[in-house]
């Protein structure tokens, strides 16, 4: 299975990613560490990168393509892949079509998470993280079981993003709607969209992915 999950920043698309992940066994794929990994394995294609990153320029959409391409190549990509972080505009969204087409693996589904602005201000205002395993939770959603303990690995050291106020979070979903949100129409031409609503909890949240997701895959074993 090969998704993109589609939304505004704090509407859930990495605690969705690694559910779907763990499900499906596939692959979460994240730009900004698949950037990391590439500059730090040496490689032409990471070398080129820390160049134009060095001279404080941003990565032209051919890089991160061909990035992607190599990852998705590997054999940890074979039952599929979820995107995150990529694409962010419609230009980037052709160029992904072409690419995944010119290897024969074209994108199954792009899932939507509805959520409006008043609500994800308040969410990623209110996030934290385990400084450890990374683990997400949020003063109003979703609070450790423990007080102070981390439920995944345990550990006791918190930490927030400083740029998690409400002034930033305001200017990133403009970026947003201003770039991002045009895939939406771009996906629903070529019937990959689909919506689900993310004002619910999470789990019913998981629950509207699942029931896309095992449609999909019931479509792929009849045909």
């Amino acid at each position: 299975m090969r998704l993109i999950l589609l939304g505004p920043p704090g509407a859930g698309k990495g605690t969705q990613a690694l559910r779907i992940q763990e499900d499906l066994n596939i692959v979460q794929l994240s730009t900004g560490d698949m950037l990391r990994a590439e500059v730090a394995s040496g490689s032409e294609l990471g070398q080129k990168a820390k160049e134009i990153m060095d001279a404080g320029q941003l990565l032209s959409d051919d890089i991160m393509l061909s990035m992607i391409k190599e990852r998705i190549s590997k054999d940890d990509c074979a039952n599929g892949f979820i995107l995150d972080g990529f694409p962010r505009t419609t230009a980037q969204a052709q160029g992904l079509d072409e690419m995944l087409r010119s290897i024969n693996k074209p994108l199954d589904a792009v899932i939507e998470i509805k959520v409006n602005d008043e609500l994800l201000v308040e969410r990623i205002s209110a996030r934290f993280t385990c400084a450890s395993c990374s683990e997400g939770y949020n003063d109003k959603f979703k609070l450790p079981q423990q007080e102070g303990v981390c439920d995944k690995c345990g550990g006791s050291d918190f930490s927030r993003r400083d740029d998690d106020n409400a002034q930033t979070v305001a200017a990133r979903l403009a970026s947003y709607h201003q770039q991002t949100e045009p895939l939406i129409p771009f996906y629903k031409a070529k019937s990959l969209l689909f919506s689900v609503d993310g004002m619910q909890d999470i789990d019913v949240v998981t629950e509207d992915i699942n029931s896309i997701l095992k449609g999909l895959t019931d479509k792929k074993i009849s045909i």
